[in-house]
Formats: structure tokens, C-alpha cells, sequence
């Protein structure tokens, strides 16, 4: 079984667990998840499966959306409601204070990486450390916030607000939370989290496990997308008598390209007769071989 299905993801489980559950139902030579979710967060975790894992680093640059819930003036070691809480106050702030600060987080910032994170450092991941009590070092890293918007403000003792987000990889949602807390001197942490989008990959087009397994009983398999399904890359199209070349890793000249003129070294989606055959690199207006999939 080669091709991508669009997981939704519910809340307690690991992305690890999601891709372990549809390996062993589909029963696919390997499997691999675009992109990790929290297990305290929901919503589109896609996984590949089969030839398709090797396209996963495609998707993984692509933007993705969220819908988060931030509760004010409770803070905690991990940034979100699984953490220790390490202070509380009673903050003073409305909707309008809010508003206020948000302009300030939109484009090119920079994030701390929170020490509960899979981020190494030194041959470990930063969670390890956090479990020994440590904290260390780390480098900021520039992330774009493209969109955020006040979806819904809860008044109470310690305010809440649901946020729409789009950003580009490697944003940590739920640093985003915390720092808009220290922006309003009053601290927060993410206490939900909704991943609506990831590339292409939406939460409308998303089949939850029980809806897989459905499925799979039935021998239905509609929810499984194409291997190449959701890549953001140029297309070529090669002559049939081109193929056997390709497959061999020989480059080809004087072909079909579909989008955008092409750099030197850009990755594109090689087609022939509608067929998808694999991954090439256009150098010097010819195609190489990258990743043949036929």
C-alpha cells in the first residue's frame, strides 16, 4: 500500500502512536508522519505510507494553520496545560490589550525552543534535560507568523483566548502563547491546541482512525491519497522512450515543464503519461534522477 493518508489526530496520543496504529491496520511496507503534533493537541497529522515515505521531506516546509486556546496568567514549565504550573496571578488585561500586543508577533520573529522539545543539543533532546531539572543553553530561531486572529475571548479570572494561526515550519505554538503572556506581563500557556492545516493536508479532508478502520474492514480504501498527492513542486513531464533512462539515472533533455521557470537545483515532480514517476533535480535545462518511485 503506497500513498498518504490525512490523520486526524486526537488528543493523548503520540504522533508515533498514530503512525504505529495505521501501519499495523493497512499492513504497509513502512510508514512515517509529516510533521509532529503533541500528544496534547488534535488535527491533521498526515502519514505515508509505502514509497511515499520518501517524499515526506517535501511537505515538511510547507506552512501550516492552527487554532489555539491561551489561558492568561497561569504559566507552566512546558508552555502548555500538561506542564508543572510554576506561577499564577490574577491578570487585569481585556480583549482590547490583547489586540493591542498581537501586531507585534506577526512576520519574521525569533523563538526560544522550549526545553520540553525534541530539539538536540549535544546528541540529546532538550526534554531530557528538563527531566533532570536542567536547563541549557539554546539558540533562538526565526519563524514567520503570517496570520493571528482573536477567534473568541472568554472573560474570567484568568482570561482565555482562541486564536487562528498560520505560520511556517518550526514554529512552536505553544512558545507563541507564552511569549504573548510575557508581552502582557501577565503570563499564559497554550491550553489547547487544533492543527487545521499542514501544506495541503486540511481538517476537512481528515479521516479519523475509527473512520480508517471502517473503511479497512470494508476494503475500501478512498481514504488513501496518491504518493504524490499535497507536493508544492514543479511539474515535468518526460517522453516515454525517456523513461527507462530515468529509471536508470540518466538526465534528459527537451521536456514538458508545468509551472514557474525552473533554478538550477530545484526538486521537481517527474510525470510520464499521467503517471507519477519520481523526484528529479533540474540542472542546466536537463533533469537527473533524485528519487525514482516507478
Amino acid at each position: 500500500m503506497d500513498g498518504i493518508v490525512n490523520v486526524l489526530k486526537p488528543v493523548g496520543m503520540t504522533s508515533t502512536d498514530i503512525v504505529r496504529w495505521v501501519h499495523k491496520r493497512t499492513k504497509a511496507s513502512k510508514a512515517g508522519h509529516i510533521g509532529t503534533l503533541d500528544p496534547g493537541a488534535a488535527g491533521v497529522l498526515p502519514v505515508c505510507l509505502g514509497k511515499a515515505t520518501r517524499l515526506a521531506e517535501y511537505h515538511t516546509s510547507q506552512g501550516k494553520s492552527y487554532r489555539a486556546e491561551i489561558t492568561f496568567g497561569i504559566v507552566t514549565d512546558t508552555q502548555d496545560a500538561f506542564g508543572t504550573e510554576i506561577s499564577r496571578i490574577i491578570p487585569e488585561i481585556t480583549r482590547n490589550d490583547l489586540e493591542r500586543i498581537l501586531p507585534n508577533f506577526l512576520g519574521q520573529i525569533e523563538q526560544l525552543p522550549p526545553m520540553y522539545s525534541a530539539v538536540r543539543k549535544n546528541g540529546k533532546h532538550l526534554y531530557e534535560y528538563a527531566r533532570q531539572g536542567l536547563e541549557v543553553d539554546r539558540k533562538k530561531r526565526l519563524v514567520t507568523i503570517e496570520k493571528l486572529k482573536i477567534i473568541e475571548w472568554q472573560e474570567d479570572s484568568f482570561p482565555k483566548a482562541l486564536i487562528d494561526i498560520e505560520c511556517t515550519k518550526g514554529t512552536y505554538v505553544r512558545t507563541l502563547c507564552y511569549d504573548i503572556g510575557q508581552a502582557l506581563a501577565c503570563g499564559a500557556h497554550m491550553s489547547f491546541l487544533l492543527r487545521m492545516r499542514t501544506g495541503s493536508f486540511t481538517l476537512d479532508s481528515s479521516y479519523t482512525l475509527e473512520e480508517i478502520d471502517t473503511c479497512l474492514v470494508s476494503n475500501d480504501h478512498s481514504f488513501l491519497l496518491s504518493t504524490e498527492w499535497g507536493l508544492d513542486l514543479p511539474k515535468v513531464i518526460i517522453p516515454p522512450n525517456r523513461l527507462s533512462a530515468f529509471k536508470n539515472g540518466l538526465s534528459t533533455g527537451n521536456l514538458v515543464i508545468q509551472g514557474d521557470i525552473l533554478e538550477n537545483s530545484s526538486p521537481v515532480q517527474v510525470f510520464c503519461e499521467n503517471r507519477f514517476i519520481g523526484i528529479g533535480i533540474w540542472n542546466n535545462e536537463c533533469l537527473c534522477p533524485n528519487k525514482v518511485l516507478c
